[in-house]
């Protein structure tokens, strides 16, 4: 029933395809209420149409405005904290509350919110540029936190030493160089 009230989208975007060659998508909206509603409810209709062929997408919504408007701005952006909140679950354990006590789980879910930011503001500035600006988590904490290294202590410093053949040691050099000239970076001797 909704790709029978969406058909019109559909047709244009198939036309401008055939037209363009490139991705269209053409928005809309309709009154729609399925048979366990008790009312009719606003219906955003994104009828996009690719090389794949068609692809509808359908939103029940109560906001007004424009149908792309409320797609692309607030829906996709629902959809992108979506992605942020898993990506801490997932990748920094903000699941794991297994604890008996309530303030050990509040400690938990304290440290992994507090590795977030640290990660997203590393993301946000430091990895900027380098094939890890756009990269969740789990794979900066895999590829660039998570590292083996050697590490030697003498009485006046702590070495690193990584592997010679890390795959990833240009973009670590990289980031620890821009790290390092940072403005609130601490002095390091040495190095």
């Amino acid at each position: 029933m909704l790709k029978e009230k969406a058909a019109d989208e559909m047709h244009w975007a198939e036309k401008l395809f055939e037209r363009t060659g490139e991705k269209q998508r053409i928005f809309g909206s309709f009154s729609y209420a399925a048979k366990t509603w008790d009312r009719k409810r606003r219906v955003i209709v994104k009828a996009e149409y690719t090389d794949k062929g068609a692809n509808p997408w359908f939103i029940v919504s109560n906001l007004p405005g424009d149908p792309q408007e409320l797609y692309d701005d607030v829906y996709c952006q629902r959809g992108e904290m979506e992605n942020r909140i898993k990506e801490q679950q997932l990748g920094l354990f903000a699941d794991r509350t297994s604890c008996h006590k309530f303030l050990a789980n509040q400690f938990r879910l304290l440290l992994s919110s507090a590795a977030y930011v640290l990660v997203q503001t590393l993301r946000r500035t430091d990895l900027v540029g380098t094939e890890f600006a756009k990269a969740q988590v789990g794979t900066i904490r895999a590829k660039l936190l998570k590292v083996a290294a050697k590490v030697v202590v003498s009485v006046r410093r702590v070495v690193f030493h990584l592997a010679s053949s890390y795959p990833y040691q240009a973009a670590f050099l990289a980031i620890y160089t821009r790290l390092r000239q940072s403005p609130d970076a601490p002095a390091v001797e040495g190095g």
